[in-house]
């Protein structure tokens, strides 16, 4: 049986049909050199077969050949790979994708149990427990360079990481962090993680999820109160579900991902709407 298609991707943990088998992905690595774990589902009759192969190799799918043409990646956990099947007229043309790189990220160490304790009892609530894990395996990370995530307009800086317990050194400290970023801002409700350069990271404060929020800081105005805090608090935009897909999108920051300049006039704050399309 013939496949339908020519050319195909697959998304991280989106099968693809071709017609002739069902084709997923288990894993890429950016190498060198690159590699994946292509898998071959039959849809009729036979097993399924897995693949591990290099970009520009070829695997068997019945009785025709494909190619792992390309890899487009956007984070550790966010990629596209590009197959194509091997015929007699197929062009060779260069891959053309974007590679994550890994962030070069610093952890300031471990915290047990007791300095856990410590700083809830300083914030007045528990962490919420995906943080807490994170914090407790790494309190804080400094970035070796200038790290993004592809499309969101914040940097996270050398001088600007992501806080821990740190007393003896305010600017990098959680609980003081409270104080001078979320207090003006928003309720206790959340927890200012990070003072990126464009805006605020929180988390919140009382929930058993772990989702990261950023808040531009063209946002950052009006006074201070609980009307005003929950007039910021809606324009919070979703950036990843844990801390984990979070450091798994970072990625340290190159030239040509420099957005286009956009000259703003002082005052303006950006429409709501743009923080309701879900994750970068």
């Amino acid at each position: 049986m013939r496949s339908f298609t020519a050319n195909t991707s697959i998304r991280n943990n989106v099968p693809t049909d071709i017609g002739s088998a069902r084709l997923g992905v288990r894993w890429v690595a950016v190498g060198p050199p690159v590699r994946a774990e292509i898998v071959v589902m039959p849809r009729r009759e036979g097993d399924t077969t897995r693949y591990e192969v290099t970009l520009g190799e070829t695997f068997p799918v019945g009785e025709e050949t494909w190619r792992f043409a390309d890899l487009d990646m956007t984070s550790a956990n966010h990629w596209q790979v590009k197959i194509r099947r091997v015929d007699e007229d197929e062009v060779m043309e260069p891959p053309t994708g974007h590679l994550w790189k890994r962030a070069r990220l610093r952890p300031y160490g471990q915290l047990d149990e007791a300095q856990l304790q410590s700083v809830e009892a300083a914030l007045g609530h528990p962490l919420p427990p995906d943080y807490r894990d994170w914090l407790r395996r790494n309190n804080g990370a400094l970035p070796e360079v200038e790290h993004h995530i592809p499309g969101a307009p914040f940097s996270l800086l050398p001088e600007r990481p992501l806080f821990g317990m740190h007393p003896q050194y305010p600017p990098f400290d959680l609980v003081h962090a409270q104080r001078v970023h979320r207090d003006p801002w928003f309720s206790p409700d959340w927890l200012v993680i990070a003072n990126p350069f464009g805006g605020l990271l929180v988390i919140g404060a009382r929930t058993l999820k772990g989702h990261v929020y950023f808040l531009h800081e063209l946002d950052l105005l009006g006074p201070p109160g609980p009307a005003a805090s929950a007039v910021r608090e809606r324009k919070l935009r979703a950036v990843a579900w844990s801390m984990g897909e979070f450091i798994g999108k970072l990625t340290p920051k190159e030239p040509d991902d420099q957005p286009a300049v956009q000259i703003l006039p002082p005052g303006t704050a950006t429409d709501p709407r743009n923080y309701q399309e879900g994750p970068f």
